[in-house]
């Protein structure tokens, strides 16, 4: 136990003086909302892709290649087309409009693109955002109480408490310039651990070269890719929910703020590799683990929750127990904590940041000083973590029999539902109103809970909807009723003005790329 503990002491360690460091470079409310635009392509793609996982990809992921098998790989695929439509479709041109706006959060994009002229646009979209933010940083914090349970054998409310603690510390002393270090540390954690566990579980595996034969044996479903039953209606629901999982990287406020603090579009071309290359590497590796669990721990006939826990979310303590020595597992404890503490810190800032620049500045106190709105973008981080942690602690006794993947794939679907098809439109479509992002988004909210609570509960639907999950209905009604709503009320003057925008930073982007060419040869 004490390697454990020793293990988890240095990498709280590390996280706290990097969060010191960042404190020292906090001069404004820019600098603690956005880290003053200065992130190098590898803080700002380590520190994207490591929010965007999560406690999912530790937690729930493996425990799906534990439950189904070879059909968890489609996650994978999604995963890696989310994330390279982000980086190399939507960043540049996102980061070309950001800068020309001098956009501190996604919100003043918002504002800035559609013109607007009243506070509507910005109260709703930072209400939305802080809703769904609250529910995903309360599974992470959910997420950190079981690891803390599973691992070191605390209790989940302590092991809550004290990685609230922990993030929390950080979170307020260095802001998003912190979030964004640590990150960086946090990913290489992630992806080391998740890399190195299913190549060593291979190799002491008695009979890895009969691995296949073995889970034959204990069901033909988890090497058939479509689940049990081959291609069906059900299995083709499961597979697209899998398959479009990765749609929450296309326009999500926690992931794009990441692209607006990036120091240039030269730093894009070059952290657009490492998102893909991090995203195929730790989610491949993370569905393998719970593959290579399902072999080793389970047997013909018996269920895997009853082995591995509820959704078998415990199969990556139980593999790496299994594999390694008792200082490493402390080393796969920092590793899970990276993944969780990574997206908190994140999600913290930027709501954080929303509440205070984007209402309380915006609409309330325009002269607020820099000073004053750091100081106050502190507390209100405080007041939302105490919150989050509130909110875990009530589901976990409302709920016992929940699992970390559809405690976080919620909160994660209901933020992209909300904001991915209306910054994807309001990117790519100059003809896109206010109008219709401001309907896009209450569809996109409204629709994720009722997907969620209603259409899920139908007996003759309902199974499809939950094979489905809560992203692809609620992010298609979205992006319909942002299309419809524009159609049916126009903005010829707000068309004309954003494509006169377009043109000035394709110009300003071409100047630049051969600037740049030129400084190169």
């Amino acid at each position: 136990m004490f390697e454990k503990y020793s293990m988890i002491a240095i990498y709280f360690g590390v996280l706290m003086f990097l969060g010191y460091l960042a404190s020292r470079r906090i001069r404004s409310m820019n600098d603690f909302v956005i880290g003053g635009k200065s992130l190098s392509f590898w803080v700002a793609a380590f520190s994207a892709q490591a929010t965007g996982e999560s406690a999912w990809l530790l937690l729930g992921l493996t425990g799906m290649g534990a439950m189904v098998g070879f059909s968890a790989y489609w996650v994978v695929v999604g995963e890696l087309l989310g994330v390279a439509g982000c980086w190399f479709l939507m960043a540049k041109r996102f980061k070309r409009l950001t800068d020309k706006y001098d956009s501190m959060t996604v919100i003043d994009y918002m504002v800035s693109r559609f013109q607007s002229k009243t506070n509507f646009l910005r109260v709703i979209s930072a209400f939305a955002l802080s809703v769904f933010v609250l529910i995903y940083i309360s599974a992470q914090i959910d997420a950190t109480g079981s690891a803390f349970e599973t691992f070191l054998e605390w209790e989940y409310l302590t092991g809550a408490i004290v990685g609230f603690v922990i993030v929390a510390i950080y979170c307020i002393a260095g802001g998003f310039l912190a979030a964004a270090w640590t990150d960086m540390f946090q990913g290489a954690v992630m992806l080391i651990c998740l890399m190195l566990l299913p190549a060593v579980a291979y190799l002491t595996i008695s009979n890895s070269g009969g691995i296949y034969e073995g889970l034959v044996a204990i069901d033909p479903s988890l090497v058939n890719i479509w689940g049990p039953g081959g291609f069906n209606l059900m299995n083709l629901s499961v597979v697209i929910g899998m398959a479009l999982i990765g749609l929450g990287f296309l326009g999500s406020p926690q992931v794009f703020a990441r692209l607006m603090a990036i120091r240039d579009e030269a730093q894009i071309d070059r952290g657009k590799w490492v998102a893909v290359i991090f995203t195929i590497l730790v989610d491949f590796s993370a569905v393998s683990i719970g593959v290579l669990g399902r072999y080793v721990f389970t047997t013909q006939g018996v269920e895997p929750d009853v082995i591995l826990g509820n959704g078998a979310q415990n199969v990556l303590s139980e593999l790496v127990e299994y594999t390694f020595p008792p200082w490493i597992v402390g080393l796969y404890v920092a590793a899970v904590l990276s993944a969780i503490m990574s997206t908190v810190s994140s999600l913290l800032v930027m709501s954080a940041g929303a509440i205070t620049h984007d209402i309380y500045e915006k609409i309330y106190n325009p002269v607020l000083s820099d000073s004053d709105a750091a100081r106050m973008c502190r507390r209100i981080t405080i007041l939302l973590a105490v919150i989050a942690l509130g909110v875990a602690i009530l589901i976990s006794i409302l709920s016992p029999s929940r699992t970390i993947f559809w405690f976080v794939i919620f909160g994660w679907a209901g933020i992209a539902a909300t904001f991915c098809p209306m910054i994807i439109l309001s990117l790519f479509w100059p003809k896109f109103t206010e109008r219709a992002a401001i309907a896009s988004m209450a569809t996109g909210f409204f629709m994720t809970i009722i997907s969620k609570f209603v259409l899920q509960e139908i007996d003759s639907i309902g199974e499809y909807f939950t094979a489905l999950e809560t992203m692809p209905p609620s992010f298609l009604s979205a992006l319909i009723v942002g299309y419809v709503v524009t159609v049916l009320w126009p903005d010829k003057e707000l068309e004309n003005s954003f494509e006169e925008d377009l043109l000035s930073i394709d110009m300003a982007g071409e100047e630049q790329s051969l600037s740049g060419h030129f400084a190169d040869t």
